[in-house]
């Protein structure tokens, strides 16, 4: 029963392992095998030096999901800077950029957060402005030349929203990021149309 006790106990505390881990990856804006073996240590020794509650009550870190969510990151840095980097080369100054507004349907500050960080990290976004009380990303774009380029950018935070939920969510969490957005929904809306392309150059 003590054993039972203390492996329940451990489990409840792999949610703020995870957050920590993750919190690490983002201050050293890298994936390499030390950053994530150093930063898993590091978690693993603060959850166990200190006693610190719970983190998203409910919640159940999958370790293949956030496999995942990390092995997005890198191909998103690269393929994303790689696409930065062209359109700077190809255009210069006059690059097109715009401010999209993307609804969001995980209604948690963490994940939210966690939610901007993933997104600001991507070279070629910068979240500009958070929206908490109607769950909204005020997000800056390049390159942004049509509807098919906002649309894409929208696609990307939203996959992004759904990789963290599986990750390090909560059971509704997840199932609200599978549904599609509807719109003006507190849980998914699709945005207002409040796309304001910044013209030529950045």
């Amino acid at each position: 029963m003590i054993r039972q006790e203390r492996a329940r106990r451990g489990l409840r505390h792999l949610p703020m392992i995870a957050w920590l881990w993750l919190l690490w990856i983002l201050l050293w804006g890298s994936v390499s095998w030390v950053v994530l073996i150093a930063g898993l240590l590091v978690a693993a020794t603060v959850v166990a030096a200190f006693s610190l509650p719970p983190v998203l009550p409910g919640a159940v870190p999958r370790l293949l999901p956030i496999g995942h969510l990390l092995v997005h990151l890198l191909t998103d840095l690269i393929r994303s800077g790689t696409t930065v980097a062209w359109q700077v080369l190809r255009h210069g100054r006059n690059t097109s950029a715009a401010i999209i507004e993307v609804q969001l349907r995980v209604d948690s500050d963490l994940l939210i957060t966690a939610v901007a960080e993933l997104t600001t990290m991507t070279p070629g976004t910068l979240v500009a402005e958070i929206d908490r009380r109607r769950q909204r990303l005020y997000v800056h774009v390049l390159p942004a030349r049509d509807p098919a380029d906002i649309a894409r950018h929208k696609d990307a935070v939203r996959a992004v929203e759904r990789r963290v939920a599986r990750a390090v969510g909560t059971a509704p969490e997840v199932g609200v990021t599978g549904r599609p957005p509807t719109a003006g929904g507190a849980s998914g809306g699709t945005s207002q149309g409040r796309e304001h392309d910044r013209g030529k150059g950045t």
